[in-house]
């Protein structure tokens, strides 16, 4: 088993900026892939941001030159660094991982956390 506990959320102001963390603890040879995803209200849960192991990353459009992914992988810790925040970001945003374990590769996720940007 896997877990990912996810910090960093708040209300912040439009313009704004916030840092959000995950951390991974648990049995497991790799971690392939970290991400962050967020949905809000009514909304379906997209893609915001992903990281390999070898350091490529991957933006949703709406964030690009705004929020920057990164790792340490001594910590196993994915962060994101938000940026220049719009109400259009608020959503609750969970870390997701692709961990390479024992049986396979297997995908897990954050219990979320809220980012609110008033305007």
């Amino acid at each position: 088993q896997v877990q990912l506990v996810e910090s960093g959320g708040g209300l912040v102001q439009a313009g704004g900026s916030l840092r959000l963390s995950c951390a991974a603890s648990g049995r497991f040879f790799s971690i392939n892939v970290m991400g962050w995803y967020r949905q809000a209200p009514g909304k379906q849960r997209e893609l915001v941001a992903a990281i390999t192991s070898g350091g490529s990353t991957n933006y949703a459009d709406s964030v690009k030159g705004r929020f920057t992914i990164s790792r340490d992988n001594v910590k196993n810790t994915v962060y994101l660094q938000m940026n220049s925040l719009k109400p259009e970001d608020t959503a609750v945003y969970y870390c997701n991982a692709r961990v390479t374990v024992v049986a396979g590769l297997n995908e897990y996720w954050g219990q979320g956390t809220q980012v609110t940007v008033s305007s």
